[in-house]
């Protein structure tokens, strides 16, 4: 392994790198080009400028353009020196073709003109969505810190704030529990900031993103989130902030209020909690994802709570995704999808309900899957929690 790898990383880079080999024999690739800031952390444990390619032998080798102080790898300045510096031309290449532009794509054709180019995004997202143990526990330690900083969201709310202030409280809560602030995200146009803080009808605002939750936000620029609304007596406050403390993340919604709420958005609390516990207790390697989608739907048909669920005015086609490195990786808890779950697979659950006049409230909980059901990692209290 280069010197580009940190040591703490080495081993578990190693297995990476030979599982995507084992994928790329199978289909019968010889080697993968790695382009994505997030495909280059995997098979290297760190961001760099440049490119990755990982044969079906389980070898790699490095290239790079930026920064200029990492010992053992090839420097270059432009793709076009990659294939000479290999000495061949892999006869069956793949590339990350779901994050590359077309100007990209067609330049790294051009150098690899001899290649048969192919898909290979789908091998990258199957590798990545079961994580080693390594990974699990570095999730698990964003789980305590993500858990610590949401205890503290009571004691920092002051009457007359809105929404915009508290996020701005609870963005410095998590910073001070040393959140990297960036949250990586997988796919087109999926931009938030630090998280989704929503109070009161905002939460019925519909977003043009695939959230489960939407709101105006403050500007037609970045169109979701909290938009300035007073936080009143009566009013639901979503808190789905997600926790990036070491490249690994935790998703985590908690739902706190000022006053009393009514017994809808009481019911259709307690029922989003009650879906998490169920979904933990089915999702067990070998069941399809689908399925898992499937119980969480007949449980809210049977509460008769489906004007509500997942959005009011909008509603989200999923109830759970992936995440690691990134939000919304493999599997997805969605009624096509096509996922089967396995042991170390990480998944968020976030059955959500928007009540108008209310707000929004619910859990979601970041889960690993074990051979005995899903094994919750993000553990503050459930229950809606009174601010002040």
């Amino acid at each position: 392994m280069n010197n580009i790898t940190p040591s703490c990383v080495r081993n578990d880079v190693q297995s990476r790198i030979a599982r995507i080999a084992a994928m790329l024999q199978a289909h019968g690739i010889d080697a993968m080009l790695v382009t994505d800031n997030v495909g280059l952390y995997y098979v290297s444990g760190r961001v760099y400028a440049g490119y990755a390619l990982v044969s079906s032998d389980a070898t790699v080798r490095y290239f790079v353009r930026r920064p200029n102080d990492i010992e053992g790898v090839d420097y270059i300045r432009k793709p076009e020196q990659i294939v000479d510096m290999l000495g061949y031309c892999p006869a069956k290449l793949a590339m990350q073709c779901d994050s590359l532009c077309v100007n990209d794509y067609n330049r790294l054709c051009s150098a690899f003109a001899q290649a048969q180019v192919v898909d290979g995004s789908a091998i990258m997202r199957s590798v990545r969505s079961v994580k080693s143990s390594y990974e699990i526990e570095l999730m698990r330690q964003c789980g305590l810190k993500h858990a610590r900083a949401y205890s503290r969201i009571p004691a920092i709310y002051k009457a007359g704030m809105t929404d915009v202030e508290l996020q701005i409280e609870i963005e410095r809560l998590l910073r001070l529990e040393g959140c990297l602030g960036i949250f990586r995200v997988h796919g087109e146009s999926m931009e938030l900031f630090m998280g989704n803080i929503l109070a009161g009808d905002n939460a019925d605002n519909p977003t043009p993103y695939d959230f489960a939750m939407g709101g105006a936000g403050q500007d037609p620029s970045i169109p979701v989130g909290a938009n300035g609304t007073v936080i009143e007596p009566g009013h639901a406050v979503m808190v789905d902030a997600c926790g990036n403390f070491n490249g690994y993340m935790t998703d985590m919604t908690r739902t706190y209020c000022v006053g009393q709420l009514t017994e809808l958005a009481l019911k259709a609390h307690q029922l989003s909690i009650d879906i998490n516990c169920r979904l933990a207790a089915e999702g067990k390697p070998g069941v399809e994802a689908k399925r898992l989608y499937e119980i969480a739907l007949e449980m809210v048909q049977q509460a008769g709570m489906e004007d509500y669920y997942m959005g009011h005015r909008q509603k989200a086609g999923f109830v759970g995704h992936g995440l690691g490195i990134e939000i919304n990786e493999a599997p997805v808890l969605a009624p096509r999808s096509r996922d089967v779950l396995a042991v170390g697979h990480v998944i968020a659950v976030e059955p959500k309900f928007v009540i108008p006049g209310t707000g929004a409230v619910g859990v979601e909980n970041t889960y690993v899957v074990t051979e005995q059901g899903m094994d919750c990692i993000t553990l503050a209290p459930e229950e809606i929690i009174p601010l002040g």
